[in-house]
């Protein structure tokens, strides 16, 4: 979409020191962590963006892609953690990997179904459409609709995988709270659940909406 590009600016920032800022005042990091996350996301920007559309265009159009991926991503997942006690940052890490792991794989089948194309080239870039009360309705509704979706999706998985990793490891759950915080719990309920949200925000609440005809 074509827009101001101080207005991009601005909000780039604001939302990158929110981000800073609340990880800072949460005590879940240091001033100097935030530094140093703040470096390391510029050098994977730089390293990263001049291949975006390369693996962009593997992910869409490559037959294996969402087996490379999954692979890939529980890969980094469980070789990633060797903690002698239990962090909330094995958790999150797991759920980045889960959630990025279901986007990359709901675009692949939306490209493979021809649900959701890019716009032609010469289209670009897009002009913002008027804000009416009928437009700010739908977008108020498709985002009702879409986070219940996720929600309910979320609730689901989780009610299934927690006892069910259980049951695999043979870990007793009385203690939901004490079992997540086993590794063999905490990274399969993690990276499901997820996957399954970022599934389903790319997929399944797109068609949806395009089958109760809000596209």
């Amino acid at each position: 979409y074509q827009y101001p590009l101080m207005f991009g600016l601005i909000l780039a920032f604001c939302w990158c020191s929110l981000v800073c800022c609340s990880r800072i005042y949460m005590g879940m990091h240091s001033i100097l962590d935030v530094i140093a996350g703040f470096l390391y996301a510029i050098l994977i920007l730089v390293v990263f963006h001049p291949v975006v559309d390369l693996i962009d265009n593997f992910n869409l159009t490559y037959k294996y892609a969402p087996l490379i991926i999954i692979s890939l991503h529980l890969a980094l997942g469980i070789f990633s953690f060797t903690l002698d006690t239990w962090s909330t940052s094995r958790g999150d890490t797991a759920q980045i990997l889960g959630c990025g792991a279901g986007v990359a794989c709901g675009s692949h089948i939306n490209y493979m179904m021809g649900l959701k194309l890019d716009p032609p080239p010469d289209t670009l870039p897009l002009s913002l459409s008027s804000l009416t009360v009928t437009v700010f309705g739908k977008a108020i509704l498709r985002l009702l609709i879409g986070v219940i979706v996720l929600l309910l999706t979320k609730v689901a998985m989780k009610k299934a995988t927690i006892p069910l990793a259980c049951k695999i490891f043979r870990i007793p759950h009385d203690d939901v709270r004490k079992a997540r915080q086993r590794m063999e719990v905490e990274l399969p309920y993690r990276y499901i659940t997820y996957g399954m949200v970022g599934f389903s925000l790319m997929f399944i609440v797109p068609s949806l909406f395009h089958f109760i005809g809000l596209s």
